[in-house]
């Protein structure tokens, strides 16, 4: 019997397994919105532009699943820290692997999860750096630059990301042809 992971697995265009979330969310209240969409389309480009080795299906999948138990209340600290690791566990049930689940875990560092998997790394730089990019009811979006500067020196200060430097390229590279 095919489970519900080996379904969206197996979809290679990343537009369908947007339909297919949308319908999960319809189904079972999941999270994902519109900064899920942005996000996963922010990882694709960084994909196609960087020759890192990775299974992009496997990490465009991670992208759109990745914040499936996040919580619209921003102010619930305790949701913040534990959303992450309660999605794996949700994803879990749905057949995905433990090595999936635990990349979806290491979105944010909240479960303390050692070593990191590397895609877990483009996830949290798609994720934090998307994030500021985006309005929210609290503040307005940061300028590319701001946000750059913000995902190196406040985000992940002293913590090690393998692949920022070549995220950084990136957003410079896209920046400079984007103006």
């Amino acid at each position: 019997m095919e489970t519900f992971a080996d379904y969206i697995l197996s979809e290679k265009d990343w537009v369908k397994k947007m339909e297919i979330m949308y319908y999960l969310k319809k189904k079972t209240g999941i999270f994902f919105d519109n900064s899920v969409i942005f996000k996963t389309f922010l990882a694709k480009l960084f994909l196609d532009h960087t020759d890192l080795g990775l299974d992009k299906n496997l990490v465009l999948t991670a992208c759109l699943l990745c914040n499936c138990q996040k919580s619209n209340d921003p102010q619930d600290l305790s949701k913040i820290k534990s959303y992450a690791k309660d999605g794996a566990d949700y994803l879990g049930s749905l057949g995905f692997s433990d090595k999936f689940c635990k990349i979806c875990e290491e979105v944010n560092r909240y479960s303390g999860s050692s070593p990191r998997e590397k895609e877990s790394d483009v996830l949290e730089l798609v994720d934090q750096f998307g994030g500021m990019l985006l309005d929210r009811p609290e503040r307005i979006a940061f300028k590319t630059d701001e946000a750059l500067v913000l995902l190196e020196y406040r985000n992940l200060r002293d913590k090690y990301n393998r692949y920022l430097p070549n995220f950084k390229e990136f957003v410079n590279e896209m920046e400079s042809v984007l103006v």
